[in-house]
């Protein structure tokens, strides 16, 4: 599939934008993998051990795979986690095996990706904007953020957002910083209180069947021993570091963490852990939403080369507009002016609309509305 990858280095990391030829018709979709994520009904202590029963009968989820899902190999290491809800918390257990357990950052909201670290990237709306970003390391030090939108319109991270009240702790199973030993693993276990995600006090907490768009990320180095220190490995040619290895629960097909359009999917399930397994499947608006991913990454690519979006799909290379997902049958619209563009996904029968716009902004209705 030919394809124009732009890369961004920015202070916070790496951005990748893809954009697909005009002749595709239809887009590449990453299934995002799904989490039922059921009650514990006595509160969590936060102290990395996992020891409640709760923790115990709740599943864990895949292993991570690369951030380009099948495209890269399998990661080296396992990462896994698990999670618990409450009236007030979502909380959060990960294991990252590691025979090399190293941390260097110390200072709150200094960027810790440049330790070895575990991500978590929260959209609670689904809505593409508003989005949340936490990272810590093997010292248990946080980087916490909120985006108002994606880097790729202008977003900016406010780091002065912090997730107030959030209690986290991380287990090593080993030591830390000693090249001379092999380590098995370090466990992180979070407790987000609900609050911190809310604007107006919206969604708290949030009600059976809620489904969030959420992902994790384990940000992992090649390192080498050099007198009795880890250090990062480097390209011999360059002299600068290696790239990390960015290994993720649901897998994005870009390097790129925020594209909050390709995370997974958290469901929240009223029931205590242990209960007999619910089946919550996606609707097919989600799996027809990368048709509207797809107007917009062609509109990018239009308005680079026109000065302008377009104002009609054909102008895109876009001819078929009738989208059948999962026995749905959608028609896809675009409305479009110079600055501006609107494409829309419709069901005639059921009055579900789900549109996208110029800013990556999701908006849609259900079908019992």
């Amino acid at each position: 599939m030919s394809q124009l990858i732009r890369h961004v280095i920015t202070g916070l990391g790496m951005v990748c934008l893809y954009l697909p030829s005009y002749a595709q018709q239809k887009p590449a979709y990453v299934p995002p993998r799904q989490y039922h994520s059921y009650q514990t009904e006595s509160p969590i202590k936060i102290d990395g051990i996992a020891d409640e029963n709760a923790w115990s009968k709740a599943v864990w989820s895949e292993d991570f795979t690369d951030i380009e899902g099948d495209k890269q190999p399998a990661p080296a290491m396992r990462t896994r986690l698990k999670m618990l809800w409450d009236n007030q918390h979502l909380y959060i257990l990960a294991e990252l095996e590691d025979p090399h357990i190293w941390a260097t950052l110390h200072q709150h909201d200094t960027i810790i990706f440049q330790d070895n670290d575990f991500e978590v990237f929260v959209d609670p709306d689904g809505d593409g904007e508003k989005y949340f970003e936490i990272e810590i390391n093997a010292h248990n030090t946080i980087m916490d953020l909120f985006m108002s939108k994606a880097y790729r319109v202008g977003g900016d991270a406010l780091m002065t957002w912090d997730t107030r009240g959030m209690q986290t702790a991380v287990q090593i199973d080993g030591t830390l910083n000693n090249p001379q030993d092999k380590d098995k693993k370090w466990t992180v276990e979070m407790a987000i209180p609900f609050s911190a995600f809310a604007f107006f006090n919206q969604g708290l907490p949030p009600k059976d069947g809620a489904r969030w768009r959420i992902n994790f990320s384990r940000v992992e180095w090649d390192t080498d021993i050099v007198n009795g220190q880890y250090i990062k490995r480097k390209d011999p040619k360059t002299g600068r570091s290696l790239p990390e290895h960015n290994w993720v629960w649901s897998p994005q097909g870009i390097i790129n963490m925020h594209a909050p359009e390709k995370w997974g999917y958290l469901s929240f399930v009223a029931k205590p852990a242990g209960s007999a397994p619910v089946s919550l499947p996606l609707p097919a608006i989600e799996a027809a939403k990368e048709y509207l991913w797809d107007v917009y990454a062609r509109q990018l690519q239009y308005r680079r080369k026109n000065g302008r979006y377009a104002s009609t799909l054909g102008a895109l290379g876009i001819s078929a507009t009738t989208i059948n997902e999962q026995g749905a049958t959608y028609t896809l619209q675009m409305e479009g002016i110079t600055d501006q563009f609107t494409a829309t996904l419709l069901n005639k029968n059921s009055k579900e609309r789900c549109s996208i716009n110029q800013e990556g902004k999701i908006s849609q209705n259900s079908s019992n509305e």
